[in-house]
């Protein structure tokens, strides 16, 4: 979908009230008449989906957006701009969305500007023909195969890619949207210091252990495990709630991913591990991890890249700790960036994946501890 072009003296919108008929109009390309705010949230992004109404039926036109902002509280507004999360998904959906072959939400607009505002209009996807899948859905253990192939999708064509280091047209993926930044994404070590002290008792030894671990050693864990592997272009944050599902008319479901502020230059096998561990219930995930792992890489395989199993499986096991890592930190602040029981949902998912998968020797192997 090519985008219009908007007049540079038109600022961005900060506010939803700044999305008015005018400007959404030259941003679709048509006369709107209307907009109506049918819901509107914030977290990481400000975030409201848009009624919109034309001055004559064009046909083709969207009869709802989703329109995605900086946060509208201004603490976690300066603390997305600090890492550069809004401007590097507006600079994905400006700049990467038209070669991604996974379906993702349609680009009506996105752009940045100098002053690090930014705006994404996208498709309302719940205008369409897609659901959002959840731990207890009965079908998991079916979308999560194909789960894992659409990463592969992903990550192939990026695989040790050129264009992602310095010098290349995406090299602002690896730093936060900003030439010159290179922001570590998902260190977390007060948010696990945080989460030890409210749940360390209930959660066992294993919590523990990798919580005071991590909480010790947060530096030295990222930098021997950062950057293991070959890198490509992955998601980030491919959790239940960054995904959705479509229906075709054949009743086929293709799995689809949201928010991608997250985006980075890193092993593929992060996001699958990300994923798998802290989105899947445990028992699903212990019976098909390995045979989803094994799809991965003969994914890989038919587009041109080889992975042998043994270091996909171990990067996998090391990865866990990222997973963890998110869910973690996600419980620890309660309802500040999801709803409080989906945070912990995801905590005790993960810490069951350390478990099962011995994540805390691996880890401590690689720290020589």
């Amino acid at each position: 979908m090519s985008q219009p072009v908007i007049p540079v003296e038109v600022p961005l919108p900060v506010e939803v009230s700044d999305v008015t008929p005018e400007w959404l109009g030259a941003v679709l390309g048509v006369e709107v008449t209307g907009v109506e705010v049918l819901d509107r949230h914030s977290g990481t992004t400000g975030r409201a989906r848009v009624g919109v109404t034309y001055a004559s039926d064009e046909g083709g036109s969207p009869t709802s957006v989703f329109v995605k902002l900086p946060p509208f509280d201004e603490q976690q507004r300066a603390f997305v701009s600090a890492a550069g999360l809004g401007v590097a998904e507006a600079l994905f959906y400006r700049d990467l969305a038209k070669e991604i072959t996974l379906r993702i939400p349609g680009v009506h607009y996105s752009a940045v500007d100098d002053d690090n505002r930014y705006v994404m209009v996208i498709e309302d996807l719940t205008a369409d023909n897609c659901r959002f899948p959840r731990p207890g859905d009965d079908d998991v253990a079916e979308w999560g195969g194909s789960l894992v192939e659409e990463l592969a999708a992903l990550h192939a064509p990026y695989w040790d890619s050129s264009r992602l280091q310095d010098g290349g047209d995406l090299v602002w993926v690896t730093n936060g949207g900003r030439t010159g930044r290179n922001v570590p994404k998902g260190s977390g070590g007060g948010y696990i210091g945080m989460a030890l002290e409210q749940f360390g008792d209930e959660m066992g030894p294993t919590f523990r252990r990798l919580a005071e671990l991590y909480v010790a050693n947060t530096a030295r864990i990222m930098e021997a495990t950062l950057d293991e592997g070959t890198p490509t272009l992955i998601h980030g944050d491919p959790h239940l709630g960054n995904l959705f599902i479509e229906t075709d008319d054949a009743g086929r479901d293709r799995v689809g991913f949201l928010d991608w502020a997250m985006l980075d230059r890193r092993t593929g096998m992060r996001d699958v591990s990300y994923v798998l561990c802290n989105s899947i219930p445990a028992e699903i995930r212990r019976e098909h991890e390995r045979d989803w792992v094994a799809r991965y890489l003969a994914t890989l395989a038919t587009l041109g890249v080889s992975l042998d199993a043994d270091t996909a499986w171990e990067q996998y096991r090391l990865y866990a700790v990222y997973s963890w890592v998110s869910a973690t930190s996600t419980a620890a602040v309660g309802n500040r960036w999801q709803a409080a029981k989906v945070g912990q949902g995801g905590m005790r998912r993960a810490t069951a994946a350390i478990e099962d998968l011995d994540t805390v020797a691996i880890l401590e192997d690689r720290l020589g501890v």
